[in-house]
């Protein structure tokens, strides 16, 4: 499903933590967009389509993240809830001159999607105020690094039960970055032999991940 809101025109697939979990989770969480947020959405409240671009580049696979948390693992419900998280952000939008500040408010805006899907078409205004005493945009960003903390801490316990050529092929490819062809030369196999190893890899890991976040309790 495209992305809605004619201001994220000709971005039309799902971010790549829909696809693959492992795939994002496995990125340096840590790392924040170094653009100039004020530029940036002064900009996007002028209706430029570039800066929406690099609004999506910057922060679509950070919210993915923050909402699979949210949603305790339920992808379709991430799913969704980042469609509504994106509108809003197209109507909401106003001049930040703080990144923690506007992350803080997409954060806001992000636990509303959620909470308007799980709740079947609540007003978002009438959800706002309920909601509140779990995220202003005051306190939501004590919880954005916990929430990146968690998938990553679960991704290391994850990684660590694997055997130990799992372990070696993983940290060969998304901690060394080194090239599939590279790989495959020095087990002496090849490039697709190494592919579908990692395929099968990423697979369990992510259905691992995703099992524990659905059996934790909610905050």
């Amino acid at each position: 499903m495209p992305f809605v809101g004619s201001n994220f025109a000709g971005v039309d697939k799902v971010p790549a933590f829909v696809d693959s979990a492992f795939e994002i989770v496995a990125k340096t969480s840590s790392d924040k967009p170094s653009l100039d947020v004020a530029t940036l959405t002064h900009r996007m409240v002028n209706g430029d389509e570039m800066a929406y671009r690099a609004f999506h580049d910057a922060y679509v696979d950070r919210l993915s993240r923050y909402l699979l948390v949210v949603a305790a693992g339920n992808e379709d419900a991430m799913r969704e809830a980042l469609q509504g998280a994106l509108v809003r952000v197209v109507r909401h939008i106003k001049v930040f001159r703080s990144e923690e500040v506007f992350w803080s408010w997409l954060t806001v805006l992000a636990r509303s999607a959620f909470a308007d899907e799980s709740r079947k078409q609540r007003r978002y205004l009438s959800f706002l105020g309920r909601f509140t005493r779990h995220a202003s945009v005051e306190t939501t960003h004590e919880n954005e690094e916990p929430a990146d903390e968690r998938l990553r801490a679960l991704l290391e316990r994850k990684v660590a039960t694997l055997p130990a050529d799992e372990q070696k092929l993983v940290g060969q490819k998304y901690q060394a970055h080194r090239s599939v062809r590279e790989i495959a030369g020095e087990l002496q196999t090849t490039e697709k032999a190494v592919e579908s190893k990692l395929s099968r890899i990423r697979r369990k890991l992510k259905d691992a991940v995703l099992a524990e976040l659905k059996n934790e309790s909610p905050d």
